[in-house]
């Protein structure tokens, strides 16, 4: 018996009380011939470099799947899973939209910041509510405290920022794991993330233009910022690290938001996340206004067809924090335009 049938069967058994029996008959399937399963699996060991911010205590006993109108057909879900693999193990939630046959099912994964947990940030980002109104499932890992004491995804260390090892590697096959266990399209796969998730994100957008169609980067950095501790709190004050090349450019669809005020990631490092993503932009179109209760300015990278390749926010007086999310959520900002919206628009808009 192959180390994820146990996984495979216990997510068929959610599937099938969801009502999703298509999905759990390609679960179970993928359990009795032996599953995408990643060997040679190394335990995590304690890191003692990370990036320390201020925690918050959340209440975790108000479920995040919960709030908001639902537009599904039948029973939604917000469960629990794990994946093993050769860059080690991790836990994960995966919210589970009710069964619609109208719209085709898409995949977010979604990345949390320092000291936060799936939970919390998906009560943060009010992500669950509105990705039931489009079909999209929304996959939470948890970095393990094991692989960074603050709950960091590890984006400033030169040995998870490749194709093919550590964090980028897992997330990306735990990522193909459940598109393909719950029937989604390939090519309507997406990633997002805040503050340190969402320097993990513009890795994922770099290493993985195969897996990941779109990418959402919130407070974050951009790919290759930093390669040790050092160089990380540097990039995070807006300084440029001696030794460490300009930021990586990738051709995947990029969304940034970042707050002006922000004093935990300096703000010049949105400008560098969208400047490495915009390599096919020939023009940029700024507008500003007011959205929610801040003042916005909104650049618009296009291309020669006049797509939008990159699409920039910049929150005057937001801090960092997710712009319009819920204040119940750590790090979240109500009064901002509302950053999850706009990220599902993006993501699938043609």
């Amino acid at each position: 018996m192959h180390p994820q049938f146990g996984q495979l069967m216990a997510e068929a058994t959610a599937l099938t009380r969801a009502g999703d029996l298509q999905a759990a008959m390609t679960a179970i399937t993928a359990a009795l011939n032996g599953g995408p399963v990643a060997t040679g699996e190394a335990p995590d060991t304690v890191d003692p470099q990370v990036i320390d911010v201020v925690a918050r205590v959340v209440d975790e006993t108000r479920s995040a799947a919960a709030a908001g109108p639902s537009a599904s057909t039948t029973a939604e879900q917000f469960v629990s899973g794990h994946y093993a693999h050769r860059a080690g193990k991790r836990d994960y939630r995966l919210f589970i939209p009710g069964v619609q046959t109208d719209k085709p099912r898409t995949l977010i994964l979604m990345l949390h910041g320092c000291t936060q947990n799936p939970d919390d940030f998906a009560r943060g980002t009010r992500m669950n509510a509105l990705a039931a109104q489009h079909n999209a499932l929304v996959l939470y890992p948890a970095q393990a405290r094991q692989a960074n004491a603050q709950g960091c995804w590890n984006w400033f260390k030169h040995n998870h920022q490749g194709r093919g090892r550590g964090e980028p590697a897992l997330l990306a096959d735990l990522t193909r794991h459940i598109a393909e266990v719950h029937g989604v399209d390939p090519a309507h796969v997406y990633v997002a993330g805040l503050s340190a998730g969402g320097a993990m994100a513009a890795i994922l957008a770099t290493t993985h233009p195969d897996v990941f169609a779109a990418a959402g980067v919130h407070s974050g950095l951009p790919a290759g910022a930093a390669h040790d501790l050092p160089g990380a709190l540097a990039a995070m004050q807006g300084q440029a690290s001696s030794g460490v090349a300009s930021a990586a450019s990738s051709s995947v669809r990029m969304i940034v938001f970042h707050g002006d005020a922000d004093a935990t990631v300096h703000p010049s490092n949105g400008e560098k996340v969208a400047a490495a993503h915009g390599a096919t932009a020939v023009r940029v179109d700024e507008q500003t206004g007011q959205h929610g209760n801040r003042r916005c300015t909104r650049r618009l990278h296009r291309d020669a067809q006049g797509r939008t390749v990159t699409e920039q926010w910049r929150i005057h007086g937001a801090g960092h924090a997710w712009s319009g999310g819920d204040p119940a959520g750590s790090y979240a900002d109500a009064r901002g335009p509302d950053a999850s919206a706009e990220m599902i628009r993006f993501f699938l808009q043609p």
